[in-house]
């Protein structure tokens, strides 16, 4: 797997128990230091799946409301499940010289809200800032500080990573080699912080994120409500490519890169990084994968994904 990520780690629970976790690889192609189990990858796009939770976290206690109007006719649920509206997203060029979130605030919509699914960084974008306008908390303390209530040990943005051994992402125009500090263009551009991209963390930490939405239907504790989590993980809009929960993906067929040998139940979350999370309910199953891809060039990482899933249903919980 050399020419496609020179770091990964993968961490498999099964039960809510650590069965399998091997880390391989170095920081950069060049080398740079091995990478650990312990070490932290820039998650992208899984950064919605925290967020999102952070979102139900504030649902649970009364300050949102899935389905009060939150900007304009858009409501918390539309926006978790991708049927907000909004664009998918902008090319950073457009965005230099805005403000990142204004921008996304104030976007033109593609959809009527509620119309259909349209994957959009720009939705998770607006999220960030409403999320902080609602609660009177800047984004970063308030992300980071609701997930170490609900458990997390090491999830943050970028800047409490600087100067960790975090491992290389592209190498661009704009930046040069991008190491500990955000890929995703758009979030760069919003200073490291935003709903859509941004956060690091371990292996452990995102496996801890597929925990808490599993524990409860084996009667393991967990910090979100049981009411919360299962609608999370229920499909809240239809789609022929994949089906969306609220912040999560659902497995919808054999080619999604949860593979084949995960349930209809599975979901997960990818980030554009290289990272991934399948988690698989009716096996108690948590697969989590976090490689730097995007070192390599910005090509589909599908089969690895699934390869890995469906090992790890076959070794673990078949």
């Amino acid at each position: 797997m050399r020419t496609r990520f020179s770091a990964a780690v993968v961490r498999v629970e099964c039960g809510g128990r650590l069965v399998y976790e091997r880390a391989v690889g170095t920081l950069r192609d060049d080398g740079g230091g091995p990478v650990y189990v312990d070490t932290r990858f820039d998650l992208a796009s899984l950064t919605k799946a925290f967020v999102s939770t952070v979102a139900l976290a504030l649902v649970a206690r009364g300050t949102l409301a899935l389905d009060a109007p939150l900007h304009g006719a858009i409501t918390l649920r539309m926006i978790l499940a991708h049927t907000g509206g909004f664009r998918s997203g902008a090319d950073y060029r457009v965005l230099l010289g805005e403000h990142v979130e204004t921008f996304a605030l104030r976007e033109p919509l593609l959809a009527s809200p509620g119309e259909r699914v349209i994957y959009s960084d720009l939705g998770f974008l607006a999220l960030g800032a409403l999320l902080a306008r609602t609660t009177g908390i800047a984004l970063e303390p308030l992300v980071e500080g609701e997930l170490r209530a609900l458990g997390s040990r090491r999830v943050t943005f970028g800047r409490h990573a600087r100067g960790e051994p975090i491992p290389a992402t592209e190498r661009d125009t704009w930046r040069g080699l991008v190491q500990g500090r955000v890929h995703d263009e758009k979030a760069a551009l919003a200073g490291g912080v935003a709903g859509h991209a941004g956060l690091f963390a371990d292996a452990l930490d995102v496996a801890r994120l597929g925990e808490w939405y599993l524990a409860s239907r084996f009667g393991r504790p967990s910090p979100l409500p049981a009411v919360l989590t299962v609608a999370a993980t229920s499909e809240q809009a239809p789609d022929p490519v994949l089906r969306r929960g609220l912040g999560w993906a659902l497995k919808t067929n054999d080619e999604n890169s949860c593979g084949a040998r995960m349930s209809a139940q599975s979901f997960g979350h990818t980030g554009f990084t290289g990272t991934s999370i399948w988690v698989d309910p009716l096996r108690d199953l948590n697969v989590v994968v976090l490689t730097n891809a995007v070192h390599y060039g910005r090509r589909d990482l599908r089969e690895v994904r699934a390869a890995l899933c469906d090992a790890a249903v076959e070794m673990f919980a078949p």
